[in-house]
């Protein structure tokens, strides 16, 4: 019997590729860059203090809790090369965004120069990236508190909105009569800014609260609304004839068969709404709102305290993020049947 051949195991070195690693390091040299150079440029400009925080058992000033920031995302980044090198699809997205990463770093350090080592950008208005820092060493449970009330709004006001606007489009799709009726209004209200309601929205609810909901609700209805009677529309009526041979009725035909048919559309829509409810979010927290992202710009631009007014367009930009990556997530589940269909 001829013996079984087995196949040697495949080296570390084989499987790490040696050329990636300069990518990684090309990635996490710009934040290297970043952190010596706020070590070793000295402040030169006269008559800044730094103010010592404790925090959780050590003392930091916004220079180190900035240096600290740097060496975060430096080994993240550094994780995520390493973790990359080991499939080719992660590998190529890594090295694309490399050259991006390191520019980054370079800019920081530019901005920690002219920011906070001279103040060459008008003060208070441009602070320097540590100075930014200092917003979350001081405040970081109130930034906490209107986070969560930002996070709650517009949650409550963009899921009523697609709610609303599928269920709106569903009809407006499937029923001539509900199109005729329904149709006309919703391309008049959908063209006008959903923050010129406010007077009325502020009128009509109880509290402010409730009236930034609508607001978001009236925003995210437009475009889900429209979209998914767009989808609808345009299903096939081979389809339809197809399920009616096999003996499927109009709630079937509706729900197994039109509207599988529009969710592309209908993400689309909830896509664009995304995008529009956070604007209006924020609009609307800065026209009332006892507390938000929006309210806490407000309230720190009253100060001329414009560190915590960068340090809440941050947490808005990470919270914008983490919305869409989290609706994205949803989309891909959901149309997990187009994979291999489109680029």
């Amino acid at each position: 019997m001829n013996a079984v051949k087995t196949k040697p195991l495949p080296k570390m070195t084989e499987q790490f590729p040696i050329n990636f690693t300069a990518v990684i390091l090309f990635t996490v040299i710009g934040f290297v860059i970043a952190i010596l150079g706020n070590i070793c440029i000295p402040q030169i400009s006269d008559g800044v203090k730094f103010k010592d925080y404790i925090i959780c058992g050590l003392t930091l000033n916004i220079n180190s809790a900035y240096r600290i920031v740097l060496a975060a995302l430096a080994l993240v980044y550094l994780l995520v090369g390493i973790f990359s090198a080991f499939d080719k699809d992660r590998q190529a997205k890594y090295k694309k965004r490399a050259p991006f990463r390191f520019a980054v770093g370079i800019a920081l350090l530019l901005w920690d120069v002219l920011g906070t080592k001279l103040q060459a950008l008008p003060q208070p208005f441009f602070p320097g990236p540590a100075g930014i820092i200092e917003a979350f060493l001081a405040e970081s449970g109130f930034i906490w508190q209107n986070t969560l009330y930002s996070l709650r709004l517009f949650a409550i006001g963009f899921i009523l909105g697609v709610i609303f606007g599928v269920g709106t489009g569903i009809l407006i799709g499937w029923f001539p009569k509900v199109y005729y009726w329904v149709s006309p209004v919703l391309n008049i209200t959908g063209v006008i800014p959903a923050v010129a309601w406010m007077p009325f929205a502020l009128t009509l609810f109880p509290t402010p609260f409730a009236a930034a909901v609508f607001l978001i609700v009236i925003c995210v209805w437009f475009p889900v609304a429209s979209l998914t009677a767009s989808g609808v529309q345009s299903t096939p009526k081979a389809q339809f004839e197809a399920a009616r041979t096999l003996g499927g009725k109009t709630p079937y035909l509706v729900f197994h068969v039109a509207v599988p048919h529009a969710m592309p559309q209908i993400f689309t829509g909830i896509n664009t709404a995304n995008a529009f409810a956070f604007t209006t979010l924020v609009m609307a927290e800065m026209m009332g709102q006892p507390g938000g992202l929006g309210y806490y710009i407000n309230a720190s631009k009253v100060w001329s305290a414009y560190y915590k007014v960068f340090a809440a367009i941050i947490v808005m930009a990470v919270l914008f993020s983490l919305i869409t990556k989290a609706v994205g997530l949803i989309e891909a589940r959901v149309l997990r049947w187009q994979r291999g269909l489109l680029k």
